[in-house]
């Protein structure tokens, strides 16, 4: 038996699937990028391009302030600067943000074959609650954990060994499904099968095949396949 049917069977054999947030699930860099176009706007900058944003949405407001403003927590603006910018994606958190296409067709044959699903993300709850309500997700998703459910973040493991103790199963039963390294990081700190999202948000100057996945997803509907779904 090879590798690849090794992986596809303990995957086809999971009762859970959980997903980030952010790249993802959820296509949030428009309004993202917006906020901080609108930062960078209030500061006397012009708007930079969408897609000199859209690959540092994973990072958070860190990434998106180093984008944006050539800035780190060290400089003496970046607290004011990131306290604004939440401000400003507080706003209009679902302004322009959506569930990728591609994926609800993935959750709702989750949902018929009653395989509960969840999302793990290091967006905190203040912002992560209201955009998956907003995304009417919420009555369907069987765990959400915030990026401060747990004191840690990913890449520490333990949101997800708390998303997979809320789920009353083993983490080796659960499938993770990310668009950053640190996905699948910590997904493999928490001995889950991971798969990475190459339809996300992915960083700068990286390969997503470089990350020690069990396998890169081009398309949300792959996954069904690795489930033994199609």
């Amino acid at each position: 038996m090879t590798a690849t049917q090794v992986r596809k069977g303990v995957l086809g054999s999971a009762r859970a699937v959980l997903f980030d947030l952010d790249g993802t699930v959820a296509d949030s860099a428009p309004d993202l990028a917006g906020a901080a176009n609108e930062l960078r706007q209030a500061h006397g900058l012009s708007a930079m391009p969408f897609e000199a944003l859209r690959p540092m949405v994973g990072t958070g407001a860190r990434g998106m302030l180093q984008a944006a403003f050539g800035i780190g927590p060290d400089d003496p603006s970046f607290d004011a600067l990131r306290t604004d910018f939440l401000a400003r994606y507080e706003a209009r958190i679902l302004r322009e943000t959506r569930v990728f296409a591609r994926i609800e067709p993935v959750l709702l044959a989750l949902d018929l074959q009653r395989l509960p699903w969840g999302i793990v993300t290091n967006k905190i709850a203040r912002f992560a609650v209201p955009l998956v309500e907003g995304l009417g997700l919420m009555p369907r998703c069987a765990v959400l954990i915030s990026g401060d459910t747990t004191p840690f973040a990913k890449p520490h493991p333990q949101p997800l060994l708390e998303a997979a103790h809320r789920l009353g199963l083993a983490p080796e039963q659960c499938i993770y499904i990310g668009d950053d390294r640190r996905d699948i990081e910590a997904g493999r700190r928490a001995n889950m099968p991971v798969l990475a999202a190459a339809w996300g948000y992915l960083g700068r100057d990286e390969s997503v095949h470089d990350w020690d996945a069990d396998a890169v997803l081009a398309h949300p509907e792959e996954l069904l396949n690795w489930l033994g779904m199609t």
